[in-house]
């Protein structure tokens, strides 16, 4: 057993969605040429085609080069979908229920996931050969399943954890094969992005009046936003953003859009990303169908060089023992997430650290704090920020003294899997299944 056996549950689940992803869009492509698809598995009232089942064997496959064909692979990938399938039936006679707003959101995020790696909504209708509203509707049900699924495992196998014995137990019993513990950093950061000078953001905005003024004149609001909006994911359409609830936009944006009868156009509006004109296309409840044409802040030289002269400024009065790195973060760091906890992006084994963030750590001693460096975290968008290494341990063989957090979190998810394992053989007792190669 290798000791970095655990990624989160949330990375497991988005892989199975974008399998269900993958597996949506081009199982068509794949096996459609005049193949008869073959049912080689029932499950209550669900079945399992070879074009699933090959698919899989070859996904699994390549990820772990292995070979696709192999009967033993292909054995265990279906007896793996039979697994899902029969906790999925479970979960329909527990009338587990999803909302609507719950698959939407998961369809979003996957959206999301999508457009960071094909960089907009235009580049994915493209590679699929389907408008984004298609490819939302393909996915609906799958998601929807796999979601029960996710819940019903939750609900049976969340609350369960090791004891104290069952670490030791668990530690001991697989001792020899855990292997090395990584290298492990703790790692805190202060991050700023560069600020648009009022000169540029004058610029900005008497140009984004003047395009009001021309729409207002007459021309084609689809058209200005094809031509001017920097929304990658919206440009394409007209900067048509589709049906939205409250909660999605910026606050800034949804209280324009939510004050506009049906038809209007907003006055030019800020966000923290830029200048947009809005115009309310239909209203359904909550719910509001809108587009706009964006207008992104830019920075200059001057709005760089500012914001590396101020994290240069926070680190010598760091340094001169003016306060704390922790004190710095929770006032002056612009990452949300990470400042009300004074800058801590948390432990890393040293396999996982980003390899931007490890280009700037791997030069740390333990206690030290890097110079300003940027960083990249989105297509066009960047910032700076200093780095601190608050603790450095070296790589070492497992031990419950050291290790005992991380020996725990295997324990328990090794007792998730006993129990989840036994109860799987009990619902192949009472729920119908048949294999059918």
């Amino acid at each position: 057993m290798s000791f970095i056996i655990k990624m989160k549950l949330k990375l497991i689940i988005d892989m199975k969605i974008l399998l269900i992803i993958l597996f949506t869009f081009f199982t068509s492509f794949l096996f459609s040429q005049e193949t008869i698809d073959k049912v080689v598995a029932v499950v209550d009232n669900e079945i399992i085609l070879q074009s699933e089942l090959e698919f899989q064997t070859s996904i699994y496959a390549s990820q772990r080069g292995m070979d696709p064909k192999s009967p033993e692979l292909k054995k265990q990938i279906l007896n793996s979908m039979i697994d899902e399938k029969l906790v999925y039936a479970q979960a329909e006679l527990d009338s587990i229920i999803i909302s609507d707003e719950e698959i939407s959101q998961r369809i979003e995020y996957q959206i999301q996931m999508l457009k960071q790696q094909y960089g907009s909504v235009e580049n994915i209708e493209k590679m699929y050969n389907m408008t984004i509203e298609k490819i939302k509707r393909e996915l609906r049900e799958d998601v929807r399943k796999n979601l029960m699924v996710q819940r019903l495992r939750e609900k049976n196998f969340a609350p369960v954890e090791a004891s104290r014995r069952e670490v030791e137990e668990f530690y001991y019993s697989f001792k020899d094969s855990l292997g090395m513990i990584p290298e492990k950093l703790r790692i805190y950061h202060i991050f700023r992005n560069p600020k648009t000078t009022d000169r540029l953001k004058k610029q900005y905005f008497d140009f984004a009046n003047s395009i009001l003024d021309s729409i207002k004149r007459g021309a084609s609001f689809e058209e200005m936003a094809k031509k001017y909006s920097e929304d990658p994911g919206s440009k394409a359409y007209g900067g048509d953003l589709g049906f939205v609830k409250k909660g999605v936009f910026y606050p800034e944006f949804e209280s324009a859009a939510y004050s506009l009868e049906t038809g209007d156009i907003s006055d030019v509006i800020e966000t923290p990303v830029g200048y947009h004109i809005i115009e309310l296309l239909e209203r359904r409840g909550e719910s509001i169908h809108t587009r706009h044409i964006l207008f992104k802040f830019k920075t200059d030289a001057n709005a760089d060089l500012e914001t590396i002269e101020f994290l240069t400024a926070i680190r010598d009065s760091i340094i001169n023992g003016t306060n704390t790195f922790q004190f710095y973060a929770k006032k002056f760091s612009e990452d949300k997430e990470t400042a009300p906890f004074s800058g801590d992006l948390g432990t890393f084994y040293i396999n996982q650290v980003d390899k931007n963030l490890l280009d700037v750590v791997s030069k740390l001693k333990q206690g030290e704090i890097s110079f300003p460096k940027r960083i990249d975290y989105g297509q066009g968008t960047y910032g700076y920020h200093i780095v601190f290494l608050l603790s450095r341990i070296p790589q070492h063989p497992a031990s419950l003294e050291e290790d005992y957090a991380e020996l725990k979190r295997l324990a328990d998810e090794y007792k998730k899997q006993k129990q989840y394992d036994k109860w799987l053989s009990s619902l192949k007792d009472k729920i119908y299944w048949e294999v059918r190669i």
